[in-house]
């Protein structure tokens, strides 16, 4: 498995939705991304669509969520996993900072593991530094109707400064199917309002990290980097003292659920919103609400996940993305 890093450098405001029009946030869940990425393969035929979504069912393409960078630093979601130090018991402030703490440097990951980062400093300097909302009041104007003002929640990124995702392939025809459609999405955007130029952006593409390249492992698959000396493989159970983390939305299929939830720590996100097809319905339908786990989700043992048919009622099936790339946390 080759893993690359794809950055998302915007060249307008985005728009992500989270509970209302006129609240937004500024990172993209996997599944979000992955749906976008079958819209465009729908665009070259429907072989491309096909071949997308059985290459990732079966582990061979897989992607995280879009994590901020803030120039030459990258950030990761906070593990749920209990850190607490001597400092933090009897300190309110710290207690609230470790709390409100969302992303971690990757360059400093193992500084927060063990309890050493300066969490309230971090903190500070992302809120300070990623970028800003602001709300836009629009006027929506149907026929004849009494135009009626709308208010959308936008987020700027500051230069130098987006989003990113970890993508891995095992050949180069899977890299090339993820390029392709990530290169797709430069100008038709990602997120809502693209009708209005948000969400373009301009990729780039990096190395991964070495100190994260040897810890990546899509479900249950073994990568580079997993085999010893021995050319052993690394066991789908977490050690002594580690974890696997989700760097993406996912969810254990039924016969992996029992073993994924031992000693797991995890939190749910529920996930819905309407079919962007324009062949599924007369109308706009909904999605079938489904819950996954978030990113930074914590498991013992690895599991697969899948891709789940969410249509309902519609004339074709709505996949959502629910595979987890793992990172081998050691705590």
């Amino acid at each position: 498995m080759e893993y690359r890093i794809y950055k998302f450098d915007f060249t307008a405001g985005v728009h992500f939705g989270e509970n209302s029009l006129e609240h937004g946030g500024f990172t993209l869940c996997a599944d979000t991304l992955f749906s976008a990425l079958c819209q465009e393969c729908i665009k070259q035929g429907p072989r491309e669509l096909k071949q997308l979504v059985s290459r990732a069912r079966e582990g061979k393409i897989c992607l995280t969520d879009a994590f901020p960078y803030i120039e030459n630093i990258y950030y990761l979601p906070k593990p749920v996993l209990k850190i607490e130090t001597e400092e933090q018991r009897g300190d309110s402030t710290l207690k609230k900072a470790y709390k409100k703490l969302a992303y971690v440097p990757a360059d400093k990951w193992e500084d927060y593991i063990a309890g050493k980062l300066d969490v309230i400093h971090e903190f500070n300097r992302f809120q300070e530094s990623l970028g800003y909302r602001e709300i836009k009041t629009s006027a929506a104007v149907r026929g004849m109707e009494e135009t009626k003002p709308y208010r959308v929640g936008i987020y700027h990124f500051c230069s130098g400064n987006g989003l990113y995702i970890i993508a891995g392939g095992e050949s180069e025809e899977d890299i090339q199917l993820l390029e392709t459609g990530l290169a797709s999405l430069e100008l038709s955007g990602i997120g809502g309002k693209r009708n209005a130029g948000l969400g373009r952006y301009q990729l780039k593409r990096e190395n991964v990290l070495k100190e994260l390249q040897c810890r990546l492992a899509c479900g249950k698959m073994m990568v580079d980097g997993e085999k010893n000396s021995k050319n052993l493989e690394r066991p789908d159970e977490a050690q002594e003292g580690a974890a696997f983390m989700a760097l993406s939305v996912c969810l254990p299929r039924e016969e992996e659920l029992e073993g994924a939830l031992e000693q797991a720590g995890y939190l749910l996100l529920k996930r819905s919103g309407f079919v962007a097809s324009e062949t599924y319905a007369k109308e706009q339908l909904r999605k079938r609400d489904m819950y996954v786990m978030q990113a930074g989700s914590c498991f013992r043992k690895r599991f697969e996940g899948d891709i789940y048919d969410v249509s309902d009622g519609g004339s074709h099936p709505v996949y959502r993305y629910a595979k987890p790339m793992f990172l081998e946390v050691i705590s």
